[in-house]
């Protein structure tokens, strides 16, 4: 039995080729990659939210979030999502997996721009696929958590639930959005200089392929030092893709506009926006301060070496 079938041959070989090779290909990957991003970070925070404490693991069926340890379990689960997805398709696209990246990327590092909307399209859809996913899977712990708590998805208390699929301010905040919004410009300034630094080549470059595991630690490190404020979402597509699908899924406005009565109102557009601008900002400061540094002293080092037929003086010899 041939493990090719000839559909999958005429693809791979035939009419369907150049697109693989292509922009579609590309899309592809970004889908899929953010797909696995999505499907193992949002499924760390069903588990902590509503699956083990349904399940009888936790104090009560009801008892989420008790600080630390639910965190940690958070902001790791988070890291590996992260690792896996790029791992997924870090050999297609480099695995932007975020358009924060993807923008930051076309506006320093050459990036194409006719490829910024194709990109971020694919993110989206794939992060709105997982969220489907993670429905399926674990409806019945959120429905259970939901009569448990006594409130319905589009109420106050629905919050809970729909922190597995997107984020929201904390209520130190008072509904004011400034702070969440510059935290969100912080975190991703962060995450994409970080990027830029694991990356590059002329730096300390991570090597043995361990770049993806050590990106997830830089988001691990970005949750733990600044996740509480916003939920660390440092991701458009990572979080507007599962709102719109909880949006659809009953959870109303606690998913868009994102607005809870007395809280918070018209949040959607925080981890949208301060990404955005997070991210141009992370990739400018890395060049600015190390990039445009370690450039020089490349330029400095061509430039010392003696071109061909120069002759060493004996003031030239060690």
């Amino acid at each position: 039995m041939s493990e090719i079938t000839p559909l999958r041959n005429a693809v791979r070989n035939g009419s369907g080729l150049k697109g693989l090779g292509g922009i579609w290909g590309e899309m592809l990957g970004e889908f899929l990659g953010t797909f696995v991003l999505i499907c193992f970070g949002d499924g760390v925070v069903a588990m902590a939210v509503a699956a083990l404490p349904g399940s009888g693991r936790a104090a009560t069926d009801t008892t989420i979030f008790m600080a630390a340890g639910d965190w940690l379990l958070i902001t790791w689960g988070w890291a590996l999502a992260v690792a896996m997805g790029v791992y997924v398709a870090g050999g297609v696209t480099g695995a932007h997996l975020n358009p924060a990246v993807t923008l930051a990327f076309a506006v320093r590092r050459k990036f194409a721009w006719n490829k910024v909307i194709p990109y971020i399209v694919a993110q989206v859809v794939g992060a709105f696929a997982a969220a489907a996913l993670l429905y399926l899977v674990y409806f019945n712990a959120i429905d259970a958590f939901n009569a448990a708590s006594k409130t319905q998805r589009n109420e106050p208390g629905g919050l809970a639930t729909f922190s597995i699929f997107a984020t929201f301010p904390a209520p130190y905040f008072h509904g004011n959005l400034t702070i969440p919004l510059v935290d969100q410009i912080v975190g991703t300034m962060f995450l994409v200089l970080l990027i830029a630094a694991i990356v590059d080549m002329r730096n300390l470059a991570v090597q043995a392929n361990l770049g993806p595991l050590i990106i997830g630690f830089a988001v691990a490190a970005i949750g733990m030092s600044f996740g509480a404020n916003a939920g660390y979402a440092i991701n458009p597509a990572r979080d507007f893709g599962p709102r719109l699908f909880a949006w659809m899924a009953g959870w109303g406005d606690v998913a868009l506009p994102g607005t809870v009565a007395g809280s918070f109102s018209w949040y959607f557009w925080v981890p949208i926006v301060g990404p955005l601008i997070g991210g141009v900002v992370g990739i400018v400061v890395y060049d600015l301060f190390i990039g445009d540094v370690l450039h020089a002293r490349r330029k400095l080092a061509e430039l010392a070496q003696p071109g061909p037929g120069t002759e060493e003086g004996p003031e030239d010899i060690p």
